[in-house]
């Protein structure tokens, strides 16, 4: 995977972040989801590096980062810090403006990036997401039953870090296959594994639920006090979903209820479930070439 890309480790002002970087031209940032790594962008990222200099980076606590240990109030993991250290990452590596495409917890991170360091964002890619404090705030039986690991992993005192260690593979497999299309079979056995590695670190495990935490409090703390101050996102913003996905099949206007969060939002449905770069990477792809340029 990310064959001529360079492996960096840089260190922050809280965390070391890996990135995969390679390619020549306006600098991308790349941000994964849950429960993946950086991998994610396997099959889009070479071609994006034909046009952008492509840093595929891991969030903090995931991947090949650092695993720091979480805090009471979630601070360590919340969308806020997280977006600090990818920015600091791109300052590190020489960019202090860039384009940020992100997919899950990592387009949420993105999504929050933009917000506070609206300086640094000159286009924003979201891929199937929703605002956090639309999904929260609009949550019934069918979203709750869809995305029910967003109530699992939240829980307190080590709860779903201890069922998950009991089987990791378990749980991965049925992540993967719950909230994708096809039964994971998008997932080929090299990225499956460097998930599956990821998985099997207790650390990881407990930085992804320390994410989910800090979706349920500290972001949406964040979250309101812009909506408060009708701080919205300036800059363009592309909006991917999969027509297969919770998001697509749950909600009616994906593009209006953006347009509440980021006024400039265009997009559109792709025919895939959640993992749309590893469902339909050529899709995605060209959907990314065509905003990002």
């Amino acid at each position: 995977m990310f064959e001529g890309f360079a492996h960096r480790r840089v260190a922050t002002s809280g965390a070391e972040i890996h990135a995969a970087v390679g390619g020549d031209g306006p600098p991308l940032l790349l941000l994964h989801g849950f429960p993946q790594t950086h991998a994610m962008w396997r099959r889009v990222a070479p071609r994006l590096a034909e046009r952008f200099t492509v840093v595929a980076a891991d969030l903090r606590g995931y991947g090949h980062s650092e695993k720091i240990p979480g805090d009471p109030a979630h601070v360590r993991h919340c969308k806020r810090t997280v977006a600090q250290d990818q920015v600091e990452v791109m300052r590190a590596l020489g960019f202090e403006r860039f384009r940020v495409a992100g997919h899950d917890r990592g387009a949420r991170v993105a999504h929050r990036m933009a917000l506070d360091h609206p300086e640094r964002v000159e286009r924003l890619a979201l891929l199937d997401i929703l605002p956090t404090l639309h999904v929260f705030e609009a949550a019934d039986q069918a979203m709750a039953t869809a995305y029910y690991h967003w109530f699992f992993l939240i829980q307190p005192d080590g709860l779903p870090e201890h069922a998950i260690g009991l089987d990791p593979e378990y749980w991965l497999r049925r992540l993967l296959g719950s909230i994708g299309a096809g039964g994971g079979e998008a997932f080929d056995g090299e990225a499956f594994a460097e998930y599956l590695h990821a998985f099997r670190d207790p650390a990881t495990v407990h930085a992804m639920c320390e994410d989910y935490r800090a979706g349920a409090g500290i972001d949406l703390d964040h979250d309101r006090k812009d909506r408060a101050e009708g701080h919205r996102v300036a800059c363009p913003t592309l909006v991917l979903w999969g027509e297969r996905s919770v998001v697509g099949r749950l909600y009616d206007d994906q593009l209006g209820i953006w347009r509440r969060y980021a006024p400039q939002a265009e997009g559109h449905g792709i025919p895939a479930g959640h993992f749309l770069a590893e469902e339909r990477p050529a899709e995605v792809t060209e959907a990314l070439l065509r905003f990002l340029a």
